[in-house]
């Protein structure tokens, strides 16, 4: 089938009366061209994604195909996160049964279809990463059953691809450990400011020649989003439909203007506020870090509103890790992981990777004012530590408005939500 683009650049953006309408144009053209669908796989993101909207694609995918008697299975591409809470599922997936979702286990669950070479992963990275990448995906992913796999997300500006999603979603959402670790280390060692907010990085095209080399025959069908969420509340900009790169390449250029912030000069200071219902650990409050470091002055200071993070990791290993080796620098961190003594950083490099892009390399300053995690600890993971109560009663997230504001004479710069954007200074941006 032909690629499938509906696109709305209007501050209104598109409906999802439009959506549910261009999606079931799109299934009724895959199965004019392949036959009825009997088996669908869908891969939405997980809650941490919410405002991708993928949760109510996938809900009109589940409907449409359930009605005409298909068998769908929703695997959410976890990564390295937890599980999906049934709480969570109603809210994001609706009236999908819960018992629907597959779990996937980034270091179990996998099989694995080949390796990227060393000599391509060499070019790709300009000579910074010369060892081959193993390719692993959800063994779920290859089952021959499967006679439609629906991959739904939203491209937004990442830290490490440069910009999120279409083979994003497979080899790192429903991916296996060296995928994960390597691609990790890649866009850490080539540097963030490489990447963020591009097309066609190192990482983006270590994922484009796995996907042509190793999944090019599965019937996957792309469902890619670009939105903004204006007062918490998701606004769609862009649909793009389709099964090869092209509908990926369009919505690049659209994320690019709906979703990176040019400042004119370097922030001195800026909040961000996290939201309870998305953001719990460091390794996911970090996107404060990673959303606003191109746009920070020289000896800036960033203040992290974090009311709900409770743990560094994700999953037990990684907190153990990043509570061992903290926050504290590039050139630090590549030295301790070039050390043949700490095995642990050789075996979890995707946390290398996070401590890497976790740290403003001493560039400006860094400050979690946190609930539920002690001063000590949030001091020895390298950051400067703040009481919650105290900094919000300042620097107050229900009142202070988005970009700039002015609290007790000082320019504030104010951030609600830093996975949807990038924020870049003009001054240093080429």
């Amino acid at each position: 089938m032909n690629d499938i683009f509906t696109i709305a650049n209007s501050d209104a953006g598109i409906s999802n009366d439009e959506i549910a309408e261009k999606l079931a144009a799109a299934l009724a053209a895959w199965e004019a061209e392949k036959g009825a669908v009997r088996n669908c796989l869908i891969i939405p993101p997980d809650f941490t994604r919410f405002h991708s909207n993928a949760g109510f694609i996938t809900q009109v995918f589940y409907r449409l195909l359930t009605a005409k008697g298909a068998a769908v299975d929703i695997l959410p591409a976890l990564g390295t996160h937890v599980p999906v809470s049934e709480t969570q599922w109603k809210t994001m997936f609706g009236e999908i049964p819960y018992d629907r979702m597959l779990v996937h286990n980034w270091r179990t669950d996998v099989v694995k279809l080949g390796e990227v070479p060393a000599d391509e992963v060499e070019r790709l990275s300009e000579g910074l990463w010369k060892d081959p990448v193993a390719v692993e995906v959800n063994r779920r992913f290859m089952d021959e059953k499967y006679d439609l796999i629906v991959s739904p997300g939203q491209v937004v500006p990442h830290e490490v691809i440069g910009m999120a999603n279409h083979a994003k979603n497979i080899f790192v959402g429903i991916g296996g450990s060296s995928m994960i670790n390597c691609s990790h280390m890649i866009g850490a060692v080539c540097g963030m400011e490489k990447a963020m907010g591009r097309d066609h990085t190192p990482v983006r095209q270590l994922f484009d020649y796995a996907c042509e080399h190793f999944i090019a025959k599965r019937p996957v069908l792309w469902v890619l989003t670009v939105n903004t969420a204006p007062g918490g509340k998701i606004r769609s900009h862009g649909l793009f439909i389709g099964q090869g790169r092209n509908c990926l390449t369009e919505a690049v250029k659209l994320a690019q203007d709906k979703n990176i912030d040019y400042v004119e000069t370097g922030i001195k200071k800026c909040v961000v506020y996290l939201d309870e219902s998305e953001f719990t650990s460091t390794w996911l409050g970090n996107k404060a870090v990673y959303r606003t470091r191109m746009a920070m002055a020289d000896g800036g200071e960033l203040i992290i509103l974090a009311p709900a993070v409770h743990q560094f990791g994700e999953d037990p290993t990684n907190d153990k890790l990043i509570r061992k080796y903290g926050y504290k620098g590039r050139l630090h961190t590549l030295e301790l992981f070039n050390d043949p003594a700490n095995v642990d950083m050789k075996e979890n490099m995707g946390a290398v990777a996070h401590l890497i892009h976790g740290s403003s390399d001493g560039r400006f300053s860094i400050r979690y004012c946190v609930k539920k995690i002690t001063r000590k600890e949030i001091e020895d993971a390298g950051f400067l530590s703040g009481d919650y109560d105290e900094y919000a009663s300042k620097y107050d997230p229900k009142k202070l408005k988005y970009g700039y504001n002015e609290v007790d004479g000082e320019q504030v710069y104010f951030i609600p939500n830093p996975a949807l954007g990038l924020w870049i200074n003009r001054e240093k941006f080429k």
